[in-house]
């Protein structure tokens, strides 16, 4: 199997990005550009196909493909995104998508965005956030029923999606901002948590046996290698004034 990644070139625009829990400040495009450039390289040389799609100029977060798609190994899911000015993201991403996968979709009055979902195993967590709502957890559950997947809704608070607040790192480890999701609802796994200094620290993007990670964490990057986690450092600081993490800037998976 090969594994790919699917993402997008930044936009001009990425200045009027949708934003709900960080102060609007002033982000440098073209560092952006090439710290955006940089992620690719990194998932490059961890092994991934990476595949470009071309900018989406009039959308500004475009570039956060995460959100517009989920992708299991049965099927692929078009989702709903909670931001009616990401909608119009959806569909090239899907098209795209078609030729790896069956093709489901979330439909009004459902909302989902891909950032609020979170797969362990046969497991798939759901935020119940400001951008996913019960109608668009309801219609996942119920597309997947049948593909043998269990969906549960998560409670986060303080935070723009479940993965800014829990990702997995490894089969058995998550790294948990606790101050945004109840690290309970994790029973079973061994939790790892963010330094109470680095609060925006929880975000990390598994690949293989290690993850890729923002370089701006140093404490709880050192937690993660504690942990046996093999850390890939990226310079992510100018998406991240948009709202952005490494999970959300790619969709990653077995072709």
């Amino acid at each position: 199997m090969t594994l790919v990644a699917i993402t997008r070139e930044v936009s001009a625009s990425l200045g009027d990005c949708v934003l709900s829990f960080v102060q609007r400040s002033t982000i440098d495009v073209g560092r952006a550009i090439a710290q955006h450039e940089g992620y690719r390289q990194a998932l490059s040389a961890l092994g991934c196909r990476v595949v470009a799609l071309p900018a989406q100029e009039t959308l500004p977060d475009a570039v956060f493909v995460e959100d517009v798609a989920l992708v299991l190994d049965e099927v692929a899911v078009a989702t709903r995104p909670g931001a009616e000015a990401r909608r119009g993201e959806v569909e090239s991403v899907a098209q795209v998508l078609a030729g790896y996968r069956p093709l489901l979709r979330i439909l009004a009055p459902g909302t989902l965005d891909g950032g609020d979902v979170l797969r362990i195993g046969r497991d798939i967590f759901v935020g119940e956030s400001a951008r996913s709502n019960a109608q668009g957890i309801a219609q996942l559950r119920a597309l997947l029923d049948g593909h043998g997947y269990r969906v549960h809704g998560v409670p986060t608070r303080g935070c723009l999606h479940l993965k800014s607040a829990a990702t997995l790192v490894a089969d058995d480890t998550l790294l948990v901002q606790p101050a945004w999701v109840d690290p309970g609802v994790f029973a079973g796994y061994r939790v790892v948590e963010v330094d109470p200094a680095e609060e925006h620290a929880a975000n990390a993007l598994r690949i293989g046996s290690g993850v890729v990670y923002p370089d701006c964490f140093p404490r709880t990057r050192q937690r993660l290698q504690e942990a046996g986690v093999a850390v890939t450092c990226v310079d992510v600081s100018e998406l991240q004034k948009a709202e952005g993490a490494v999970t959300c800037c790619s969709l990653v998976f077995d072709a």
